[in-house]
């Protein structure tokens, strides 16, 4: 039964992630709610159905891929802090070449900010996560729960690319990708405020990440 929990959690967290982003959804969606309500209902959907999948993964039955040394529990712990650091600078960022930004109509090509480096912040943040908990969790439940999750990332970006490709057409979409490319990774003129505002953010993300582990996943990511 907790093979079968995993398969379903897996079926719904697909499912809720392509579903809504489709455009013919997403518009419909966000023209009843608003742009804000749908991104915090997104984001609330996409971290229960994880926190599931998470839980689902820890509770099907143990076959050890490989042996636990406690090295491989700094990895993690070391790759989401930058992990955290790209979440808190580009999540609530316009960003028209990807998603979960906001404001996309106020996006200055020319001061790009994160974007500048990832076209996907949001993506690469979760590409660090399942690539660095895969260290330490050599099971066959959590290699295919954060061995998927790399590849949907990397794979996320590719579509992403090509559906914004599409909806702005070839020309429009290369001509912004290349103005982002030369533009400067220092948004806007440079806010110290801002720019300490999001460190902040990234610090308690991590912090709240790490005291409340334990008690999600039963895990405690110091306890090496």
């Amino acid at each position: 039964m907790a093979w079968i929990e995993l398969l379903a959690a897996f079926a719904v967290f697909f499912v809720s992630h392509s579903l809504p982003l489709r455009p013919p959804v997403k518009s419909w969606l966000v023209g009843r709610v608003g742009p804000r309500a749908f991104s915090i209902g997104y984001s609330c959907l996409s971290l229960a159905v994880l926190a599931w999948l998470i839980a689902a993964a820890g509770r099907a039955p143990p076959v050890a891929l490989w042996a636990w040394s406690p090295w491989q529990s700094a990895v993690p712990l070391v790759a989401m802090a930058v992990a955290c650091a790209i979440l808190a600078f580009g999540l609530a960022r316009p960003n028209p070449l990807s998603f979960g930004g906001a404001g996309d109509e106020a996006f200055d090509p020319t001061r790009p900010g994160i974007v500048r480096w990832t076209r996907h912040p949001l993506l690469l943040a979760l590409a660090l996560w399942a690539a660095a908990h895969l260290v330490p969790n050599g099971d066959l439940a959590h290699v295919i729960l954060f061995g998927l999750f790399a590849g949907f990332a990397l794979l996320g970006m590719r579509i992403v690319d090509r559906r914004k490709r599409r909806m702005m057409g070839e020309p429009a979409w290369q001509a912004l990708v290349q103005a982002v490319q030369q533009g400067s990774a220092i948004p806007r003129p440079l806010s110290w405020s801002a720019t300490l505002v999001r460190l902040g953010l990234a610090l308690l993300l991590y912090t709240g990440l790490l005291a409340v582990h334990g008690w999600l996943f039963g895990v405690s990511p110091l306890a090496w």
